[in-house]
């Protein structure tokens, strides 16, 4: 069945604006089915998670009803599911916890491509518990991180390595199964940061082998919010973060300070039972580990082929736009990888990345300008802070938003 993609837009009020958004790698646009579950918890009778009152099961039921959606995204338990008010919160409450295991002398591995939340929150810790901070560098001319970029500076004293899936930057896609294995071989743990690779692909903790994975629903439709899942429940056990006296101790709770934002997981439920539903729908499903529906596939199998059809249309789409870029005279993209999300860094001569920016949000074309807090990438490849103009290609973008884009682009350069 083909992508259908003017269905997909119509579930969008925000695209009513005429305005093209290639700004998904920033936050993604959301469908009113997730602005609806959110208005429809705060609305309903709800009050912290118990057993005795409707309002206290009506939480309770939000909360578990997240952690399974999640879990059917990722392909992991949702007991090893944590939420937590951001991606970069969840990274930094899991380095400090982590950190008190570390010794003077232990080393932490971090990578030169990542967003800055997969790198400062490690290096801190690493600095505060005495560990040593070794970095691995990608290629610049390429854009892409090997696996010996990083082999070459593990060690048998590295605790843990911390890489992204996909570059925010530039959309480079590390082989992330062989970099787990590397770490492992080392005895070392792998932090993996999915925020960019979730919206664009099927994600499986088991098969990227990694033992932590962190993402934020915004990114893929939802609310604004962090997640962190753990490929095994014992990972989460063996860690101990500092936490209230009476708060709970079991896991994944003890890493949620305070009472969780149940409208937000509801919208986060929400946007994963819209992505199951990319694919066609009226399929049915049961919901995978705690989804609704009856009968047909599971959610899990239904959200892995989905993102199987928005890899198909964003590709398309994101080849139209290279060509169209590749041939505009004075457009310079820095780099291309391959493999690589739907993801371009570009420049035009002779204009600052704002004032093209600026140029195309005129035009109804939001394709910001910046570094996106990628400075270590930005600053390897020469752009430094001002860094260049991003152009993400989401699942509600058509031909005629990349048109516009490469018209805006044209009439620049001229």
């Amino acid at each position: 069945m083909a992508f259908d993609v003017v269905r997909v837009r119509r579930d969008f009020p925000a695209l009513a604006l005429k305005t093209a958004h290639f700004d998904g790698p920033g936050g993604s646009q959301v469908p009113h089915q997730v602005a609806q579950a959110m208005a429809d918890t705060l609305c309903s009778g709800i009050s912290n998670r118990g057993g005795v009152t409707a309002a206290e099961r009506r939480a309770d039921s939000v909360v578990t009803g997240a952690r399974a959606a999640v879990g059917d995204l990722l392909d992991c338990p949702p007991g090893c599911v944590v939420f937590a008010r951001s991606m970069t919160q969840a990274t930094y409450d899991m380095a400090r916890a982590m950190a008190k295991q570390w010794r003077e002398g232990d080393e932490v591995v971090v990578t030169r491509l990542d967003h800055d939340a997969n790198i400062r929150p490690w290096t801190a810790a690493a600095e505060a518990a005495g560990a040593t901070v070794r970095w691995a560098d990608f290629d610049p001319a390429t854009g892409t991180l090997k696996v010996d970029h990083v082999a070459e500076v593990l060690s048998p004293r590295t605790r843990l390595v911390a890489v992204t899936a996909a570059s925010n930057l530039i959309g480079t896609r590390p082989d992330i199964p062989a970099l787990a294995e590397a770490a492992h071989a080392v005895g070392a743990l792998l932090y993996v940061d999915g925020v960019h690779l979730t919206p664009h692909a099927a994600v499986s903790l088991p098969g990227l082998g990694a033992d932590f994975y962190a993402c934020s629903p915004y990114k893929f439709f939802g609310p604004h919010h962090g997640l962190l899942a753990a490929a095994r429940p014992e990972l989460l056990e063996q860690v101990h973060p500092d936490k209230l006296l009476p708060s709970a101790d079991t896991i994944p709770e003890r890493f949620e300070l305070g009472t969780l934002p149940y409208e937000l997981l509801a919208g986060t439920t929400a946007a994963v039972d819209f992505i199951a539903d990319l694919g066609g729908k009226g399929d049915g499903g049961d919901g995978g580990a705690g989804g609704g529906g009856t009968g047909g596939a599971s959610r899990r199998a239904r959200v892995a082929a989905s993102m199987r059809e928005v890899e198909a249309h964003e590709e398309a789409l994101f080849d139209r736009l290279l060509d169209g870029l590749a041939a505009i005279g004075g457009v310079t993209v820095h780099p291309a990888p391959r493999p690589r999300t739907p993801t371009v860094l570009f420049s035009v001569a002779g204009h600052s990345p704002q004032a093209v920016y600026e140029h195309l949000a005129a035009l109804g074309v939001n394709a910001p300008a910046g570094s996106f807090y990628a400075i270590e990438a930005a600053t390897r490849l020469g752009l430094g802070a001002p860094g260049a103009v991003r152009a993400g290609i989401s699942p509600y973008n058509d031909a005629g938003d990349v048109d516009r884009l490469l018209s805006g682009v044209r009439e620049l350069a001229r």
